[in-house]
């Protein structure tokens, strides 16, 4: 393992030391491994747990912490090494924090330690959303996922290949394309065309299930099979419709990751894996690696629970796992993938298991190393949103409208002081932080009910008060300039400089810990109780008015430290730091 942590290093050197001295032995990794930290602050920076050495020496864990205190190793670094009850806890000297810690965050040295060893080549897929359809803010929970699974582990020091995976075919694309030539009396807009696109499917749904039930309903499917043709065959109008209004999909698509500011390695399309999957799962069924089953050709996975895997219906047309499976075979051949992780809702369980189970049958060693991410679902406070009856909340329209509310209730204060030009980007900054935050700060089992004030506020957990938590340091720095001399770190003694000292360190752990998981939510409690740290330090601690030069070089370069790192915090997110709020 990467021991990675300057203070849990030196930690365990002494304690190995003062093992040793008791006439016992325990290796390196294992002390790393079981230094914690106290469940109160004031008890000391880091506690050690003498349970396994205890078992080793046939003694009771508090009788080994007294020994392991009575024997700890002298060092300038180290103010106490005291007894409490199975545990041994360690309080570092204000000099240990600022020497070891602050200061290789005031280099930048800290942010670019290796975390991890060696790791398997990885692709993280996300964000599949499908053409023909409106982005809306339910869509945010897996784009800001993806995007902080992919910053966390190339941080960390893995290698990682993203790629998304749009749905450009299917009946919803037939029932957009169907309204659109049929039923549409409205003129194409000269922009939004990708959302307008959004309004169409919906508008198709609404009329289909009005009809159903009726002698039309059987028509209406009959044209959507033909539509669904043409574009199988690529030739027809509908198939040229299809070529134009994907390309408008396309442009709404981009147009967000830009504003999210997310890129992609590689873009795969469902239209690209239809009908070489098809011609694949057949070539497979020849081989005698697939069967039939009433006319459809699949994979029997009902020994294993898993029923029966479809891969080709009794009509010969193919499936989501149909494409996922020749899609897996491109990502293991064509780009050495060793691991790959999809990052697709919760109600897909079943499919991607049987997926990786047929992987596995077929040969693919890689399988194993297959992963399903999943997530649970964003809601609006009064309920589930559903593209296809049209309650949502676009995504333009809902950052407009968080643009809005910032510049209206924080920014308008500033008008007569900043150009139009910074306000517009904090209010983009701002929007974008409250959405990525809020997207991410909850554990990947749990709902989220989507609430735009509450997470716009300046207050409580929100993207907004850590990211104001930084423009207030970074307004610090511009008050008051700090000397090139080396602070005395010694003169930060006040239990709110202690407590801060204390979280300084925590960054790469917590992103370690995020990444091993695949938790950005472990980053987000982190970077909160950083800025909390902040707030209490910054008032209890006066910078600009204290007398003693010393201390507020000292208290100055602190804050700059904590800027640092919860603007590359908030960046593993993928969420900007605004210089001014």
């Amino acid at each position: 393992m990467i021991k990675h942590d300057a203070l849990r290093v030196l930690a365990t050197n002494l304690i190995a030391e003062a093992i040793k001295n008791i006439g016992a032995t325990l290796s390196e990794d294992e002390i790393y491994k079981a230094l914690v930290n106290p469940p109160q602050s004031h008890l000391g920076d880091l506690a050690f747990g003498c349970f396994i050495l205890a078992k080793n020496l046939k003694k009771g864990p508090p009788q080994v912490a007294g020994e392991i205190a009575a024997n700890f190793p002298s060092s300038p670094y180290i103010e106490k090494a005291q007894a409490a009850g199975p545990y041994l806890n360690i309080t570092f000297t204000p000099q240990a924090h600022g020497e070891l810690v602050v200061k290789t965050i005031l280099d930048g040295s800290y942010f670019k330690k290796a975390l991890v060893e060696k790791a398997p080549k990885t692709m993280i897929e996300y964000s599949q959303p499908n053409t023909h359809k409106e982005l809306h803010v339910g869509h945010m929970r897996n784009l800001c996922l993806g995007d902080a699974i992919v910053r966390m582990l190339r941080y960390s020091g893995r290698d990682i290949v993203s790629s998304t995976f749009p749905g450009d075919m299917g009946t919803h694309v037939a029932k957009c394309l169907w309204y659109m030539k049929k039923h549409n009396q409205e003129p194409v807009p000269e922009t939004g065309k990708g959302e307008w696109l959004g309004r169409m499917y919906s508008k198709a749904n609404l009329l289909l299930e009005d009809q159903n039930g009726t002698p039309q309903e059987e028509i209406n499917r009959q044209e959507l099979t033909a539509i669904l043709k043409q574009l199988e065959s690529e030739k027809g109008p509908y198939y040229d419709l299809w070529k134009e209004t994907r390309e408008w999909s396309i442009d709404l698509m981009k147009k967000v990751y830009k504003w999210a500011d997310v890129e992609f390695d590689e873009w795969y399309f469902e239209s690209e894996m239809d009908a070489p999957s098809t011609a694949w799962v057949k070539q497979l069924y020849a081989e005698g690696k697939l069967e039939m089953s009433e006319g459809a050709i699949g994979k029997n996975l009902e020994s294993e629970n898993l029923g029966f895997c479809l891969l080709l219906k009794s009509d010969g047309t193919g499936l989501y796992a149909t494409k996922d499976l020749l899609l897996a075979k491109h990502k293991f051949e064509d780009k050495q993938i060793e691991k790959s992780v999809y990052i697709v809702d919760m109600r897909q369980a079943l499919h991607f298991k049987q997926v990786f189970r047929v992987l596995e049958i077929l040969g693919f060693e890689q399988a194993k190393n297959c992963f399903h991410l999943q997530y649970n679902y964003v809601e609006l406070p009064d309920g589930a949103m559903s593209s296809r009856k049209g309650n949502i909340v676009p995504l333009s329209d809902l950052v407009h409208k968080m643009e809005d509310h910032v510049k209206t209730n924080y920014l308008s204060r500033y008008k007569d002081e900043w150009s139009k030009e910074d306000i517009e980007t904090v209010a983009s900054q701002v929007a974008k932080g409250a959405i990525f935050y809020g997207m991410l700060r909850m554990d990947t089992n749990k709902k989220i009910v989507f609430d735009m004030n509450e997470w716009l506020k300046l207050d409580g957990e929100s993207g907004p008060f850590v990211q104001y938590s930084h423009a207030r340091i970074a307004s610090l720095g511009r008050k008051f300039a700090r000397s090139s001399k080396a602070p005395n770190w010694a003169l930060l003694t006040h239990s709110s400089e202690r407590q801060m000292m204390q979280s300084m360190g925590g960054l790469n752990t917590a992103i370690a810990q995020a990444a091993e998981n695949f938790k950005p939510a472990a980053i987000c409690g982190y970077l909160y109780d950083m800025a909390k740290n902040f707030n209490v330090f910054y008032h209890e601690c006066p910078i600009g008015t204290e007398k003693d030069t010393e201390v507020r070089e000292a208290r100055l370069a602190l804050a700059e430290a904590v800027g640092k790192t919860l603007k590359e915090g908030l960046a593993v997110l993928g969420i900007p730091a605004p210089e001014k709020m």
